[in-house]
């Protein structure tokens, strides 16, 4: 069963993955198998996919990384919040993130 995100929730990413940014491109590889999609090995994420990942620390809730990003970019609350529950939620599905303990 797919796990929903959870705007209120922080995440994080997975133990099992390591992110490396190669020639301006944000590479995230898996370090056991069944993560991620079994046809492409490697995920890479676009400008506005590694803004959001690069505030995804376990320590935020995802709303907060809205407030933040909304600070950066000149686009509707709505939009950005969009895109960052859309990558959250596919992160989510491919085990690459995962929701932080609560504290």
């Amino acid at each position: 069963m797919e796990k929903k995100i959870d705007i209120e929730a922080a995440y994080k990413a997975s133990d099992e993955v390591v992110a490396r940014e190669i020639e301006g491109e944000l590479i995230i590889v898996p370090l056991t198998s069944g993560i991620g999609d079994m046809e492409d090995e490697l995920f890479t994420l676009n400008e506005t996919g590694r803004a959001i990942w690069s505030k995804l620390d376990g320590n935020k809730s995802l709303k907060a990384v809205v407030a933040e990003l909304q600070e950066d970019y000149d686009a509707p609350v709505e939009e950005i919040e969009k895109d960052v529950t859309g990558l959250a939620q596919e992160l989510l599905n491919r085990r690459i993130l995962v929701e932080a303990a609560k504290t």
